[in-house]
């Protein structure tokens, strides 16, 4: 007796491991786009000055409102709260951090800040302010 030979299959491509795989790409590039998507802050009425330069896009924009409270990312912090951020960024002597303050906002609101963040470890601090016209 001869052996049966069992019918070829052909070959198929599965579509839904590759629908997962697409699936995950597309989630992890939105989550890159949003993490590029620079912080614009709040509308602060900035101080003028003849100097200000254009900066680069910073990690972090810390706007102060005129009532000294302290506003990152759309979220109302503390002083604590907003070191331990800083200092928790993975290399803080590579983090940006740019201070955005009412111009009526009290120096000594910024100077807590500014303080703040050189406690974190954060070196390099800019402050936002409008091009005088």
């Amino acid at each position: 007796m001869l052996p049966q030979r069992r019918p070829r299959k052909k070959g198929r491509v599965e579509i839904i491991p590759m629908i997962d795989v697409m699936l995950f790409l597309l989630v992890f590039f939105i989550m890159i786009a949003l993490q590029m998507i620079t912080d614009k802050g709040l509308k602060l009425n900035l101080p003028t000055s003849s100097q200000s330069k254009a900066l680069p896009h910073p990690h972090f924009v810390v706007n102060i409102q005129t009532d000294g409270s302290v506003v990152v990312k759309g979220k109302p912090m503390g002083l604590d709260a907003l070191q331990q951020m800083l200092a928790s960024d993975g290399d803080v002597a590579k983090t940006d951090v740019t201070i955005a303050a009412d111009k009526k906002v009290p120096f000594q609101d910024f100077v807590r800040v500014m303080d703040r963040c050189q406690k974190a470890g954060v070196t390099s601090i800019g402050i936002a302010t409008q091009a005088k016209a």
